[in-house]
């Protein structure tokens, strides 16, 4: 008898960050799938299996939530060496895109191959039947626009198929997914559960509960600032803006290619040099150390400076605001630069999270919390949502 597994899933610009039953499994993939044909080349069998499935994603997908169907890809650290990566457009809708639900997919496929054997899903030969109980988020601006109602009906109304074709120690599988329950949050809203309470719901910061917050959060594709007062989201004063950083990485990535000849293999990579701990904004070039130092600073300061206008802007609108967080990937790459403006400008009162993880995991870490609290208050005995002590760390 299959029974229903807790999922929460961030299908972020730049990476999925997933969650699973009792906090037992997560998965962080980058965002980038690529167009593949059924037997993509690899050097032996016995060296395929030796390796991380993570490494060598390759499905064929089919649903009919897809607007093209049954199309085979490379997902993940497999499509970035692709010769013809797919990463989401800028002004694109996360809740209307294939890419979303392929990513969404192969996750939920991941945790039911790797739950295969435990006796949670019904498995039949090489065909597993995974329920899923999820919790997934929108962007406050698609929320406002109404498209969490479609998102979510098309997940809840058919079964969706993945099929593991040339992927270590999973070639051959097809995992069937169904979804018992889908909760579509807001990702604003999302992100205020997740500062003030905690993975029982319980409060455990006092001192923001009842203040009036602003939430920046800065994607790849768009920026959502949630206002909170009330402990609600203010819906009428929450605004989405079409400006995230993944066209500030592709310029980037563009540049280094035009002048030090280096191609890079998706923005992952650019954010990898900006942000890493050591020899952070430089390259190697023709295997000598090179800054790239004047390319960074120059695209990631002029996108600060709008993303610093944007929190003006809706701090003016909400003059009581007492204190505005800066969320997300996207924050992470601009955190200097927008420290920088801030001091020498207004000197608002914001902050952000100087643990990477806990503001990279955030929205995941929100949403598990919520449709945990789902499963329990509907007596969903089967969904492994069990009480739990810690936070998930990224493996």
């Amino acid at each position: 008898m299959s029974t229903s597994r807790i999922a929460a899933i961030d299908v972020g610009n730049d990476c999925v960050k997933a969650l699973f039953g009792k906090l037992d499994f997560n998965l962080y993939i980058p965002n980038v799938i690529a167009r593949d044909t059924e037997d993509r080349p690899v050097i032996g069998i016995e060296e395929l299996n030796e390796k991380d499935p993570l490494d060598g994603i390759h499905i064929r997908v089919h649903s009919p939530a897809l607007k093209e169907n049954n199309v085979i890809y490379r997902v993940g650290n497999l499509a970035t060496k692709s010769d013809n990566p797919n990463e989401l457009d800028p002004g694109s809708s996360k809740s209307e895109e294939d890419q979303t639900l392929v990513m969404l997919f192969a996750s939920l496929a991941l945790d039911a191959v790797r739950e295969q054997n435990s006796g949670i899903f019904k498995k039949t030969g090489n065909v597993i039947d995974a329920s899923y109980t999820l919790g997934t988020g929108l962007p406050l601006r698609e929320v406002k626009e109404g498209k969490d109602v479609g998102y979510r009906s098309q997940l809840l109304s058919s079964v969706h198929q993945v099929e593991f074709l040339v992927t270590p120690k999973y070639q051959g599988i097809k995992v069937n997914i169904k979804f018992d329950e889908v909760k579509v949050y807001p990702e604003g809203f999302a992100a205020y559960i997740n500062l003030v309470m905690d993975n029982e719901l319980n409060i455990i910061n006092r001192d923001l509960i009842d203040k009036r917050i602003l939430i920046q959060d800065i994607g790849g594709l768009s920026t959502d600032v949630a206002v909170i007062k009330n402990r609600n989201v203010d819906d009428d004063k929450a605004q989405g803006f079409n400006i995230g950083v993944s066209e500030a990485l592709e310029s980037i990535r563009e540049e280094i290619r035009t002048k030090h000849g280096v191609e890079l293999d998706s923005r992952r990579d650019v954010v990898e040099i900006i942000t890493r701990k050591n020899d952070r904004n430089h390259i190697m070039v023709k295997g000598s150390r090179t800054s790239v130092h004047d390319i960074t600073d120059r695209i990631l300061l002029e996108l600060a400076k709008k993303q610093y206008r944007h929190l003006r802007n809706v701090w003016q609108k909400n003059s009581q605001t007492e204190i505005c967080y800066f969320i997300g990937g996207g924050a992470m790459v601009l955190k200097d630069y927008i420290k920088m403006l801030n001091n020498s400008l207004d000197g608002y009162n914001i902050e952000f999270f100087e643990d990477e993880k806990e503001s990279i995991w955030m929205m995941a870490n929100a949403y598990y919390k919520l449709i945990s609290d789902y499963a329990r208050k509907n007596n969903n005995t089967n969904t492994n949502a069990k009480k739990v002590e810690k936070q998930p760390v990224q493996k």
